[in-house]
């Protein structure tokens, strides 16, 4: 592996002209240092007005984020923003604005991350509402913005583990407090969108070894790790992916027939269980140091002076 060498031109370009940006966000002293990023049902969280306070949305250097709220839980405040919109389904995973949301959380203060997803399963070892705390992705994206540092030679930090051992543990052992079915560890592929899968990618998939199919997590989880934030994700399966079992077209209803009615109503006890989940992971990241290396990743370019401790003079737009 090529290594850097002193001198060399990403630390000439560290000296270069930034665009100006701003020292501290006007909330993030009070802010939770918790959040959770909410799937396509996180709409459904907001319809309790009581307990709300709204923040957002914010202005970043790479456009506006989704609003952003302070969720008040009887275990513990924490930050919540649902990345596909307010009212429903407005905002379709590939045209998320992923940058905005994740600096934009940063600039609050937001240490640790959880974020949900809804994906179908590539293994019939799988039940539909079944929750997974994934431990690896394959990114199959192809037009999404993936970094925040276009200019520079910042961001080349390794990718294992890319979802955060500490919030993974502390998932696992809320959930099985909760009784809730659940299988630790799984292989998510985050694909292009909008449209499904056909079957021959879903078999392409399989042979990769993945065992869910969505596409919501990337790059949401690289950009949150190049902020150094901890991420992880806990799934919970809506449907089989095509070609895993034999579903006829029913046009007119979600997914045309991937999921029967039986389904939905697991799917729907899943949902109802976010709000328990994330007021008990709010109660547990205060009360729990962090044992993961997550802060740290970037620690590489701060010794050898590329960057300092303010993490938006990293960034250049």
């Amino acid at each position: 592996m090529m290594k850097d060498k002193p001198g060399g031109r990403e630390e000439k370009k560290s000296s270069s002209r930034r665009r100006s940006v701003p020292t501290r966000s006007a909330h993030s002293s009070d802010m939770p240092r918790f959040a959770v990023i909410g799937g396509s049902q996180a709409f459904r969280f907001l319809d309790q007005k009581s307990g709300r306070k709204t923040i957002g949305p914010l202005q970043t250097p790479f456009g506006k984020s989704q609003p952003v709220h302070l969720i008040r839980s009887n275990d513990s405040d924490y930050l919540f923003l649902s990345r596909h919109g307010e009212t429903g389904y407005s905002v379709a995973a590939s045209f998320v604005n992923y940058r905005a949301n994740i600096y934009a959380l940063k600039d609050l203060g937001v240490r640790q991350i959880i974020a949900w997803s809804g994906p179908g399963a590539i293994t019939v070892e799988f039940a539909i509402g079944q929750f997974i705390v994934i431990d690896d992705i394959i990114d199959e994206t192809r037009r999404r913005p993936a970094t925040f540092y276009e200019h520079g030679g910042l961001g080349f930090i390794r990718q294992n583990p890319v979802f955060c051992p500490h919030l993974r543990g502390l998932l696992e052992q809320i959930l099985a407090d909760l009784g809730l079915k659940y299988d630790a560890g799984g292989t998510y592929v985050c694909t292009e969108g909008p449209r499904l899968e056909t079957p021959a990618e879903i078999r392409k998939f399989a042979a990769y070894g993945a065992h869910l199919v969505g596409m919501t997590l990337a790059p949401e989880v690289f950009l949150a790790r190049e902020l150094e934030i901890c991420y992880a994700a806990l799934c919970y399966v809506t449907n089989y992916a095509e070609g895993i079992r034999k579903k006829p077209f029913r046009p007119g209803i979600l997914f045309e027939g991937l999921t029967s009615e039986a389904e939905f109503e697991a799917i729907e006890a899943s949902v109802k269980a976010f709000p328990a989940i994330a007021g008990m992971m709010a109660k547990a990241t205060r009360n729990s140091e962090p044992t993961c290396s997550c802060a740290s990743l970037m620690q590489r370019y701060r010794d050898r002076g590329v960057i300092g401790e303010n993490w938006r003079e990293w960034i250049r737009t």
